[in-house]
Formats: structure tokens, sequence, C-alpha cells
């Protein structure tokens, strides 16, 4: 029986009332919460590595390899260079840590030579074709493990390129599972494999329901999609997700769960490794960038150890790409890709999220000195530990101590009793890492919500900066008592701030809701919204092309986040200059999620009776229809780019007759060929005009009348990237007062007419 946490809450609170109960559920709250997380890493013999030097403490299970197959009689054998080190590896790692379970791994991939003289892959399709050198490896396999005293044998590299070598793999596999099965040992061996990301790839297939049943669960080889020493581009070799390509993990993983392999036998790898390019253009720097080979080392690869010691030596910082989930540095015209720990920490909740098995680390030795990533995957999963350390370190001996202590976890609980209350009851989780502050410490921080203090206010209230004890400033939201609006949008932001987390998305720090309160506490943004700066004369100035071009870019991120990688499809629905704000280096950071709406992924549209936005930003299928998808915000952000480039508002009339919105301003100028004109005067265009002007029409395309002819946030962040690719025309843009039909072109000025009673559409809400 398994419970979840929900269940053991409500035992929790039963058992404190009736504390022999106590006795009787305690062993099933030890089994229910103790979880299987495999945390595996490879030591390879001929990384010199001293097997004593490894850190078993970071690990659940450790691999030696590799042993190889001699292709005369199809028995293991280990190289004598290496017999020393693979025959006392188990020994010397149980003298440090019992618990640890070793694994022997086998080399079944290809290989330009061993002693043999044939790749191991030709040699093991070859055992798997008869009867007898299957029955002569799995014997020798099974012999060679339990005399050098491994737990477990690992498959690396077998990959069966014909239905023939997928038949006589699968063949091969419920044989080696039946011999294990009827071994006299009380210990039954694991059985692992190493597998490529996907279980199809070109010309070779997995016998998957094979692998289901026989084996314990598969490391999955997820990285490597590219290397410097065949592309001429530099890549995301460990790319998490990849917009352009399949060439990903998160598409590794679903086509090895739609294949029938349950996710739950699915072990994550995470790459020690990068690789080093030479960039054609040391200015174009981006994932993707033409590259003119290899670099550094003479295949390209380069550990994460060395990786970390040629970046310190140049000074160099290596760059998170959120799309990707990768880092990467360029040092002059070196490019190197590499994950570092935003990734390796990002790709761990991934795996625990995605219910996977575990990770798995190629190769322990690459690691630096410290263990950083090591010790970063497991920071990963800390927060979950701890949820359970009551339940599985404590001796039913020290009852008395469990029960003070769950006392003071349903206390903690009980703060946070009223934003439960107000969260659809209960159907929506808090995060574990918001934070449930007490009215005097926000009162504290904040001066006593001072007017000095006080950074604005909006339909929710007023926002006021702050700053807590340990010298953190944060930005208060504080729910008006006028707010007609304001509980529902403290319910949905809170609920959301459990299920988002981005670079480029503002961070829920916490909550108050003492003395009748509603408040929310973020991370506050030093350099205030685009809109400060975007329409004022003098300040847009501080915003220079490059930092427009960073600014769309960063939105992009966290729109592709909201829509394609979070867990569920996400619309913002109030996506405007003044919701995005800026931190310490003008990065940017999508703000206010108060109206949003969430959708599961297999929903594509949705309906609502009311209508809600701001002025300017609503496209036309919601203000007619109440309809929003995905395109809501594609929409939203045409408009955000045309006022970037421009750094005109949505608001105001332009034209000689002043009768021309914005899109229809910038749509004509377009189409006459003068779109330079709709330009921001202060941005030097004389760099990258194309840059700016495909920005322009890319917008242009995101803000037509028909939603359907609308980019996805994909679509728009290729447009964007890849400058080459061509770009459809534009049609005429939603609330055209001039539809079917040219408008004059005598209408071009630099002038523009604001009407103050153009904050909202009739039945819109003014935000």
């Amino acid at each position: 029986m398994i419970l979840d946490k929900c269940q053991i809450s409500h035992i929790l609170a039963m058992l404190l009332l009736t504390p022999k109960l106590f006795l009787l559920f305690l062993p099933l709250l030890q089994f229910s919460t103790a979880e299987t997380w495999i945390k595996s890493g490879y030591w390879y013999s001929g990384s010199e590595f001293p097997v004593p030097d490894i850190n078993s403490a970071l690990y659940t299970h450790l691999i030696a390899a590799f042993v190889h197959i001699n292709s005369s009689n199809y028995e293991l054998y280990v190289s004598p260079s290496d017999e020393p080190y693979i025959s006392t590896f188990t020994d010397i790692v149980k003298k440090k840590n019992p618990s640890v379970v070793t694994l022997l791994s086998i080399w079944c991939g290809v290989a330009e030579s061993f002693d043999h003289g044939e790749a191991n892959s030709s040699i093991f399709f070859s055992m798997t074709s008869q009867s007898s050198s299957r029955r002569s490896f799995i014997e020798s396999s099974i012999r060679k493990a339990r005399s050098y005293g491994f737990q477990g044998i690992d498959l690396f590299g077998a990959t069966p390129s014909t239905p023939e070598n997928m038949t006589n793999m699968e063949a091969f596999l419920d044989e080696w599972r039946r011999a294990i099965n009827l071994e006299s040992s009380t210990s039954r061996l694991i059985l692992t494999m190493a597998g490529y990301y996907s279980p199809v790839l070109d010309s070779m297939t997995y016998p998957v329901d094979s692998i289901r049943k026989n084996l314990d669960w598969v490391h999955l080889r997820s990285y490597d999609y590219h290397m410097s020493s065949k592309d001429k581009f530099t890549g995301a070799h460990a790319a998490l997700y990849d917009p352009l390509s399949r060439l990903n993990t998160d598409f590794g993983i679903k086509n090895w769960i739609s294949k029938g392999l349950p996710a739950n036998k699915l072990v994550l790898g995470l790459a020690y490794h990068g690789y080093a390019w030479t960039l054609l253009d040391p200015k174009n720097n981006a994932i993707g960038a033409p590259a003119a080979g290899l670099a550094i080392t003479k295949d390209g690869s380069m550990s994460y150890k060395y990786i970390k010691w040629y970046m310190t030596s140049y000074g160099a910082t290596s760059v998170f790409n959120s799309t990707y989930v990768v880092n990467y540095c360029t040092i002059g015209s070196f490019w190197i890709g590499f994950d570092d720990v935003e990734a390796i920490k990002t790709k761990v909740s991934y795996a625990k999220e995605k219910g996977l098995l575990g990770y798995s680390i190629w190769q322990v030795p690459n690691d630096d000195t410290k263990d950083v990533l090591s010790r970063a995957a497991q920071a990963a999963e800390d927060q979950q530990k701890k949820q359970h350390l009551l339940f599985t370190l404590l001796p039913a001996s020290a009852i008395t101590f469990l029960l003070v202590a769950i006392i003071c976890y349903l206390k903690r609980k009980f703060i946070l009793s009223k934003v439960r209350q107000i969260t659809d009851s209960g159907k929506r989780s808090i995060s574990p890492h918001l934070q449930a502050f007490s009215y005097s410490q926000i009162k504290a921080a904040t001066k006593n919500f001072s007017e000095e203090n006080k950074l604005g206010e909006g339909g929710f209230g007023p926002v006021y900066k702050g700053k807590l004890k340990d010298g953190q400033e944060i930005a208060v939201k504080r729910l008006s008592n006028t707010s007609t609006q304001g509980s529902e949008e403290f319910k949905n932001e809170v609920s959301l701030a459990a299920k988002l987390q981005h670079v480029n998305l503002v961070r829920l720090i916490g909550i108050c809701t003492e003395k009748e309160e509603k408040m929310l506490i973020y991370d506050y943004m030093p350099n205030k919204s685009l809109d400060f700066y975007l329409y004022d004369p003098t300040r847009r100035l501080f915003l220079d092309w490059e930092k427009r071009l960073a600014i769309i870019e960063g939105v992009t991120q966290g729109l592709l986040y909201l829509q394609e990688y979070s867990a569920y499809t996400v619309i913002h629905r109030d996506l405007k200059a003044s919701n995005i704000l800026l931190d310490s280096e003008l990065k940017p950071k999508i703000s206010d999620f108060g109206i949003a709406k969430l959708f599961r992924k297999d929903e594509n549209e949705a309906n609502t009776s009311r209508i809600i936005g701001t002025y300017g930003y609503v496209p036309p299928e919601y203000v007619k229809r109440g309809m929003y998808s995905r395109k809501y915000d594609v929409y939203s952000f045409g408009v955000l780019i045309l006022q970037i480039i421009s750094g005109k508002r949505s608001s105001c009339l332009y034209g000689m007759h002043k009768n021309l919105n914005l899109l229809e301003f910038a749509y004509q100028l377009w189409k006459d060929g003068s779109a330079l004109e709709f330009l921001d005067p202060s941005l030097d265009d004389d760099q990258s005009p194309c840059k700016l002007l495909r920005c322009m029409q890319v917008a242009l395309l995101c803000v037509q009348e028909n939603w359907e002819d609308r980019p996805s946030m994909l679509e728009v962040s290729s447009m964007l990237k890849n400058e080459n690719e061509s770009l459809p025309t534009p049609k005429m843009p939603a609330f055209s007062t001039n539809e079917h039909k040219d408008v004059e072109t005598n209408f071009r000025t630099d002038e523009e007419f604001c009407s103050v009673n153009m904050a909202t559409v009739s039945d819109l809400m003014p935000r």
C-alpha cells in the first residue's frame, strides 16, 4: 500500500489525537514514504581516476566500466591493465560506503579496435545470433560479476541496427533474465542497459517489450547529440529540449514511454563533459552559430573539470540557456557547450517531475575536485528527502520526539491554512519553496508601508519596496480593500507559483495572510519595468538596440516556457510593457499572473464570459467571442515587439490624420516599403537594419486578425533566431479600421495623438 502526501497528512493529524494508533501506523508510514531513487555514476578505467577518491556518499549505485567480449568464445575478459582496478572495485567502494550497489559494465558499442581486432558491437550481435554463444556469454557474465563481488551487470552501447539483430537481442535478454532468476544465490543480480536517448534512431530499434520484461532499468545516454568533430555549428550536445530538432532528451523519453517502457524504468543520463568549437564569427556565438570545427582538444571533448579550469584561466563565465537547458561560454573564437550547475539541477528536477527512476552520470571522474555537479544533482532532490526524513530515519524508540516534530510540522501547515481555503478547496497545492511571512515581518520590511517605499499601484493594490532582516530586497503587492478582482488574482498567483519556475519569470518568494491581509512577496526588480524606459524620450536612450534585442529574446524564452516547456500550458493574458520587469542586469522577467489561465497540454483553446485585459494587447477573438488560446499571448507579444522597436504606445493614434492605431501604422509603413520610418530614431540601425526589420515583420505576423494565421511561439523563436529563414507576408492586422482596402499613403508623420480615454476597451477591466 502506497500513500500519497495528502493521505499521510490526514493520518498524522488523526494520530495526534489517538497516540496508540501511531504505533500501528509507523511501519506503514515508513514503507510508504521510502522511495527508490537511483543516483548512479560510471567510473571509467581509462580515466586513471583512483577508485578510493570517489565520493561514494553522493551515489546509490557505482558502475565499473568496462569489461569486453572475447570474439573467440564470447566470454568476458578484463584487459590486464584494468584487472587490478576492476577486481578490487567493489571491495574499495564497500569499505567506504557499504550501502552503495556496484555494477559491472560490459562494452558492446562500436570501437576502432580491441585486442581481438573487431568492433565489440559486431562481436555482441554475433554472440546473440547463436544459442550456444548466448549461453557462453551469459554464464561468463554471471561468473565474472560474482567473482569480483558486483551486484549487477550493465550492457553499454548495444545498438540493434537490423531486424535480425533486434530479434536476437530479444531472445538474448529473455535467456539472460531466466538464467539470473535460476541462480541459487539469495541476492539476485541487477540487469541494466545503457541505451540511446530514443528507442528508435535511424535504422536502429530496441526490443522495448523485452527490455521492459527483463531489465531493471535503462541508463539513457542523453548526450552527444552534437559533437564538434562532426558538426559545423555550435550544438547543445545534451539538450533537454530543442524547439528546432528531435535531438533532445525530452523527445527521446517521450518516445521510450510511448513505445511501452514505463518512466520508472528510465534513468536520465547527465553528461559531465562538453565540446569545444571554433567559431567562424566570434560575434555570432549563440547555439547553432556557424563553426569551423573542433577546438582546444584533439577531438573537441572536454571534461567538466577541464572546462572550469579553462574558464577560470581566461576569466570567462558561462551562460545558461533555459530553452535547451544547457550552458555555454565563449573565449575569443572558442565556443564551449556543457552542463553547469543550473542545467544539472533543472534536469534532475525534470526527472523527478516526469516520474523517472533517477539519474546516471557519465562519468564520475569528469566532475571537478569538489564534486560540484554531483552535489548540485543531489541538492535538487534534498527538499523531498527532508519531507520524508521523519518517516525513514527515526526508530520506533523515538516516538515521543517524532510526535513533537509532527506537531511542529502541523503548526507550520496551519500558517498556510487560510491560503489553502482560498485555493479551490485544496485542489491547488502550494509550493514547498513558498515562504509564509508574518505581518510584522512585512510591516518592518516596508517601514510600515510608508509612502517613500511605495513603488506604485495597480488594479490589485499598492506595491511597496521592502528589505528583510537578512538584507534581501523584496517587492510587496498588497491587496486593496477596494479591489474587485484581487482575491481571484491572489488565488491565481499563489497556485501558479507552485508550477512555474523560470529565469525569465518574476519569482514569487512568499505570501502573508495574517490579520486578514493578502500580500504577495516577490524578488525586487531594481530597474523597474520596460515601459519606464520605452516611452520616455530621455530614458529610452539607455536601451540601445543590443539591450532591446536581449529583452525580446528573454521574453521569447519566458513565453516558450509557459506554452511549451512547463508541465502545463499557461496563457498569461496580460503581457505588456509594464508587466516586463528588469533586473539589475536588465534581464526581462514576465510578471503579474493574476489573470493567467492554465491549460492541460492536450487543450488548445477555451472560452470565458468575463473579458478582462489591457487595451491594445487583447486579440480580437477574445474581445468578440471570449475565446483564448496560445495565440492570445502571441498577439500581445507582437504588440510588445512593435513597441520595443519603435518606442511608441499602443494607446495613441498615428499618421497625418491621426486615424491609425499602432498596428495599422506599422503595417502600412512596412507594406509601403518605408518600415525604417516606424523604428525608434534613437536606435543605431546602421549595424543591424535587417534584424530590426525582421523583428517588425515577425511582430506583424503575430498581430494578424485571424488567430490561425499567427505563428506559434516555437515558430516565432525560430523566425527571430534564424535570420536566413524566409518569412511569410503578414496580412492585415487586427482591429484595422481600413480592412480589405489600402490606406492612403499620405499619412506618414512622426507625430502621435494620444487620448486619455483609450485606457480600456468597453467592457475590459482597466489594469
